[in-house]
């Protein structure tokens, strides 16, 4: 799962070539760890204005990870290997 917040429209059409916008700035799919690594890096530069947190599955204790960047209201902090979020 994808959430981008004050993503370009052109931002946003990019993401649906590989995953599905099921809200405004909602995108859900399955990706290889390949394609999820490099579409996260182009919404990291193209959404400089705005935020995004990525969650996708992970082999750790929770069965995920979350990765945030840029003006989001939650900060994801990691404390003995479980992964938190707090709310600014």
């Amino acid at each position: 799962m994808l959430v981008v917040e004050r993503a370009s429209p052109s931002l946003r059409g990019h993401i649906t070539r590989w995953m599905l916008e099921v809200r405004a700035g909602v995108f859900v799919g399955t990706l290889s760890p390949r394609v999820r690594e490099l579409l996260w890096q182009a919404v990291c530069a193209r959404n400089a204005g705005g935020g995004c947190v990525l969650v996708h599955a992970a082999q750790n204790e929770q069965g995920f990870a979350i990765l945030a960047h840029g003006d989001t209201s939650r900060t994801v902090i990691d404390i003995e290997g479980l992964t938190l979020v707090r709310k600014a």
